[in-house]
C-alpha cells in the first residue's frame, strides 16, 4: 500500500508549516542564549520559525529575492543518523503572505509561492546539484523534527559531489563528535555565502547558487577530559566549503577564524557574529556573573 506521504509526493501537493516576522522572537530558543547572529545581511529578508506537528522546530534566515536560505539555526539531538526517506518536500506559504495562517495543511501551491521561494521544478534541470538541507535530518532523532527538515525554505543547491562527499563526512562527524562529547544543549548555525550565480528555470533566473556553505556548532557544557584531538574543538568550532566542482573540501576552523573569513564575503558585514560571547563555556559563564 503506498503511504500518505509517497501519495502527497506523486500528486504534488504541499504540506506547509511555520511563522514568518520580522524577529526570531517566537523561536529564540534555537540560537545560544536567545542571540541571533549579526552581519548577515540580503534582500526582503523572512524570519522563519519553522513548525511542523504544532511545534516549533528551528529558524531559518531567507532571502526571498535570492529565493536562498542564508541559515538555519537549530538545536542539536543525539542520533545514529539515520535518514527519514519518506517525506514530502514542503513549502512555506507565509513566506508569500504573512497573514496567510496555514500550518500543516495540504494544497496546491499557488503563484505567489512559486514567485517567493524555491520550489522542486527548480531543481529539475539543475544536473550539478542537489537539494542540501542546512539542518539536516541526521542531526535529528525525533521522527517529526526529523520531517521539519524537509522544507525547501531549509535548503540550498550544492554540488552533488561535495553533497555526497566532504560535506556528507564533515555532518556526520559532527553528529559523532557531538554524540559523544556535548553533555549538554548544542546549538547549531549552518549557513551560505552568495556568488551572485543562479540556477535558471527556462529564461528566469530561480535560484540563488551559494558561493561557499559553512557550519559551526557551540556546546557549552561538553566532556573536559575528551582527547586532545576533539577537546581543542570544544565548545565551539567550525567549517566551510567551496561549493564549485573543483576544490570543494571542508575546512575545519575555529569560530573566529570562520567569522573573519564571513567577513569579506559578499553579502556578509564586519560586524559578523553568530555566537553570544563567542560561546562561552558553562563554567566560564557561571563564574562572570
Amino acid at each position: 500500500m503506498i503511504s500518505i506521504f509517497r501519495l502527497l509526493l506523486l500528486t504534488g501537493l504541499c504540506l506547509a508549516g511555520g511563522t514568518v516576522s520580522d524577529s526570531f522572537k517566537e523561536c529564540s530558543q534555537f540560537f545560544y542564549m536567545h542571540t541571533v547572529p549579526t552581519g548577515i545581511r540580503g534582500d526582503n529578508l523572512k524570519r522563519i520559525c519553522q513548525r511542523y506537528g504544532d511545534k516549533l522546530r528551528y529558524a531559518t534566515l531567507y532571502d526571498s529575492s535570492r529565493r536562498l536560505a542564508l541559515y538555519s539555526a537549530y538545536t542539536f539531538k543525539k542520533s545514529d543518523g539515520q535518514r527519514r526517506m519518506d517525506t514530502p518536500w514542503m513549502y512555506e506559504p507565509q513566506v508569500a503572505d504573512s497573514e496567510n495562517s496555514s500550518h500543516n495543511t495540504e494544497w496546491y501551491c499557488p503563484y505567489t509561492v512559486v514567485e517567493s521561494q524555491a520550489v522542486l521544478e527548480d531543481y529539475v534541470d539543475a544536473v550539478d546539484y542537489k537539494r542540501s538541507p542546512l539542518n539536516p535530518d541526521q542531526h535529528q532523532v525525533d521522527n517529526q523534527d526529523k520531517a521539519a527538515t524537509y522544507t525547501l525554505t531549509n535548503v540550498v543547491p550544492q554540488i552533488t559531489d561535495l553533497l555526497e562527499g566532504p560535506w556528507a563526512i564533515y555532518i556526520d562527524t559532527v553528529r559523532r563528535r557531538l554524540n559523544n562529547f556535548c553533555h549538554g544543549a548544542a546549538y547549531v548555525v549552518t549557513g551560505v555565502t552568495v556568488s551572485g550565480v543562479t540556477i535558471r528555470r527556462g529564461r528566469e533566473d530561480r535560484m540563488a547558487i551559494p558561493k561557499h556553505l559553512w557550519s559551526t556548532y557551540c556546546c557549552p557544557r561538553f566532556d573536559r577530559n575528551s582527547p586532545y584531538d576533539v577537546r581543542y574543538m570544544f565548545p565551539t568550532y567550525a567549517a566551510y566549503a567551496l561549493n564549485e566542482i573543483v576544490g570543494h573540501s571542508v575546512t575545519e576552523v575555529p569560530l573566529k577564524a570562520l567569522e573573519t573569513f564571513l567577513k569579506n564575503q559578499t553579502g556578509m558585514d564586519k560586524s559578523v557574529n553568530i555566537f553570544f560571547k563567542d560561546c562561552l563555556t558553562e563554567n566560564t559563564h557561571t563564574n562572570s556573573k
